[in-house]
């Protein structure tokens, strides 16, 4: 089975300078190599990879660059020989604190989700996978019902439906996730109508993830520690709500807050995490319905994990704990969802997100 190339995104500070590094078995399930300094940057929080695996992407969770008030979105040049990183070139994000990014899969485009200013925004990739500049940049408007957290809005992430004709956003502070339709060709978003699908007051939607059929959409809400079920109606481009379970344990009482969603690729299982409770909320999903029945928790083995993400091969999941400084990994039981510590744990200083990148020979 393949090797790869595991690319770690943090916080940086005291300990971490940037984008990680590190090569993987995944007929083993271990690290193959040290964890080494890819590229230096601040704050690369989010990367996400180009289709043809050349270009790697990466926000800069900043509120100034170039002495502008907006954050930044890196490109890097891909060496996946020796897993090397080359900055191309870096482009304002459209708003401060962007924290989350995907690429269009016919590589001809950035999305970006700015926490800070409360935005979307998207930017064109060049031939030679540089940035373009922002060529749409929204920004959100409102509020909800929690003032310290919802005084305005934050975008948290965008995802584009499997289509890649419409692009969602989960916006924190508005209990909304926001829809524009995507120009491929002109790289260009609009707000579609209706213009959002709606969570419960107070909820704070903060990931997506679409089920593999496309049917369904799930997202993750940070305030009130649940998941919200949707419809998703691919040709019209609507959302509705089918359900809202929660992601902790019956009488789990402490603070806690959701981050990451991920289906597995079988469609069999959702997957949240929980900051607080520190661990993975396991749902079995009805692949008629879409509906979710809680099977368990999984243990995250550090403290508060957000991104986690599974291998192309869907047999082991890694799990990032930002605040712990380490790496989980662990093998999926592809029949009952339940997941398994493997090896020991890789220190990594404040690993936020991760992606896998095949070893070329």
């Amino acid at each position: 089975m393949p090797h790869y190339w595991v690319y770690v995104g943090t916080s940086t500070g005291e300990k971490s300078r940037g984008i990680y590094r590190f090569q993987w078995d995944s007929s083993t399930g271990a690290p193959v190599s040290p964890v080494e300094l890819a590229a230096e940057t601040p704050n690369p929080t989010f990367l996400n990879l180009h289709p043809s695996g050349r270009f790697l992407y990466s926000v800069n969770a900043i509120s100034d660059f170039n002495g502008e008030r907006t954050g930044a979105v890196s490109a890097f040049a891909v060496d996946a020989a020796t897993g090397g990183l080359t900055l191309l070139n870096q482009q304002p994000s459209g708003g401060t604190g962007p924290c989350h990014v995907v690429v269009s899969p016919d590589g001809g485009a950035v999305l970006t989700a700015n926490y800070g200013g409360g935005s979307t925004a998207s930017l064109p990739i060049e031939a030679d996978g540089r940035l373009g500049p922002p060529v749409s940049a929204i920004q959100h408007v409102g509020s909800s019902v929690n003032p310290r957290r919802q005084e305005g809005p934050h975008a948290h992430s965008v995802n584009l439906d499997p289509s890649a004709r419409f692009a969602l956003t989960a916006d924190l502070g508005l209990d909304q996730v926001l829809i524009y339709r995507f120009d491929a060709a002109a790289h260009t978003l609009t707000p579609h109508d209706p213009p959002f699908g709606r969570t419960a007051g107070g909820a704070g939607p903060r990931h997506l993830a679409f089920h593999p059929s496309g049917r369904f959409a799930y997202v993750i809400n940070e305030l009130d520690s649940t998941v919200t079920a949707f419809q998703w109606e691919s040709g019209a481009g609507t959302l509705a709500v089918i359900q809202t379970i929660s992601t902790l344990p019956k009488g789990f009482a402490g603070e806690n807050y959701p981050a990451e969603i991920v289906a597995h690729r079988d469609g069999r299982f959702l997957y949240g995490s929980n900051r607080g409770h520190d661990s993975l909320a396991i749902f079995a999903v009805d692949g008629a319905t879409g509906l979710l029945t809680p099977t368990g928790h999984a243990a995250s083995g550090g403290k508060w994990p957000r991104n986690f993400n599974f291998d192309p091969t869907g047999d082991w999941v890694l799990i990032g704990n930002g605040s712990s400084d380490n790496i989980r990994i662990c093998r999926v039981n592809r029949q009952d969802g339940s997941l398994t510590q493997v090896g020991a744990d890789l220190e990594v200083p404040s690993p936020i997100c991760h992606r896998f990148l095949q070893v070329s020979s």
